[in-house]
């Protein structure tokens, strides 16, 4: 009888060092040019000036360096895939059919839910951290809204309302095309002042549509929204003037409802305010009337638009050759 022939030892497989240094090596050069990616994210936008800024800034850095992560660590796959294992020049042929692989799935669908609802929360804590939004109360129009919020503002002692340190509220109101702020000794102006390093508490107030209070250099924005008084507040803290622009498109001269904010020290401040109120009522230029004009003298053709509301009346109006960062 002839002895069976024993099978051939199956050969153990080797654990792939080379191949794990390579991928370590990747990922940990993936990892350093996102966290360069992050740290310089914060000259690409305009200066902070407000508490709020640091908080956006850095948040803002974290989602650049989680997706500068991942789509450098795609493009290096992608890269890889076409430089080291790409088909023959000839093959012509499909790839293999490959079915699903379960736990590649589960773990391409956990993987971004959970970074998502990290970022998630901690935007949520920056949030909470600035406390910026306040209560909202119903009105039926402009007009009810702004009786509604000059009511509110008889209750504050010396123009401060809330916290000791608070100066407010201002009345921010919205119309197509102007901005109007009215501060509690009742001085009226098209530009915004406000005391350094004090929160300044204001009253959001849209006079038709929906309109957008948006400061970059604040790195702050907060909707007007019609037929609602919105208590909003912020902390500026650089001196300088700064760029208010309406973020909505509230109609056709919406890109020309842009003013300044000016953040002075609390001495200068009071000197301006006591200064304005002594000013007289006039009424403020208006560069939507100006193109609604222009518009008029040229027959009124083109796409129908929306006639600009009258000027407001002020005692400062806001110099719009002024330099400004932001």
């Amino acid at each position: 009888m002839t002895p069976s022939t024993p099978p051939a030892p199956t050969p153990q497989r080797r654990f792939p060092v080379g191949a794990v240094l390579l991928i370590a090596a990747a990922v940990a050069a993936d990892a350093a040019a996102s966290l360069a990616m992050a740290r310089s994210s914060h000259h690409w936008l305009p200066v902070q000036a407000s508490a709020a800024a640091p908080y956006v800034d850095d948040l803002f850095a974290l989602e650049t360096g989680i997706g500068s992560f991942i789509f450098m660590g795609c493009i290096g796959v992608m890269l890889w895939t076409l430089l080291f294992n790409r088909a023959p020049k000839y093959d012509m042929e499909d790839g293999d059919p490959i079915e699903g692989n379960l736990k590649l799935e589960i773990a391409w669908t956990l993987i971004p839910l959970v970074i998502v609802m990290l970022i998630a929360a901690h935007a949520i804590r920056v949030s909470d951290t600035l406390a910026t939004l306040g209560g909202k109360q119903r009105v039926l129009g402009g007009a009810q809204a702004v009786q509604v919020a000059g009511a509110a503002d008889a209750g504050a002692v010396g123009g401060v309302a809330g916290a000791a340190g608070d100066f407010g509220p201002i009345q921010v109101i919205a119309r197509q095309w102007s901005w109007e702020f009215v501060y509690p000794d009742g001085t009226r102006s098209t530009e915004l002042h406000l005391p350094l390093n004090r929160r300044a508490r204001f009253r959001l107030i849209s006079m038709d549509v929906l309109h957008g209070f948006y400061v970059p250099a604040f790195r702050l924005k907060q909707d007007l929204v019609p037929g609602s008084v919105i208590d909003y507040s912020l902390v500026p803290t650089r001196e300088g003037r700064y760029r208010l622009r309406d973020s909505m498109f509230s109609g056709g001269y919406f890109a020309s409802n842009q003013t300044d904010v000016v953040v002075q020290s609390p001495d200068d401040f009071g000197r301006w305010l006591a200064e304005a109120s002594r000013a007289p009522l006039r009424e403020s230029p208006n560069a939507a009337r100006d193109l609604w004009q222009s518009r008029l003298a040229r027959g009124d053709r083109g796409w129908a638009t929306v006639p600009p509301a009258s000027p407001p009346m002020v005692h400062v109006i806001a110099d719009p050759s002024a330099p400004h960062e932001g």
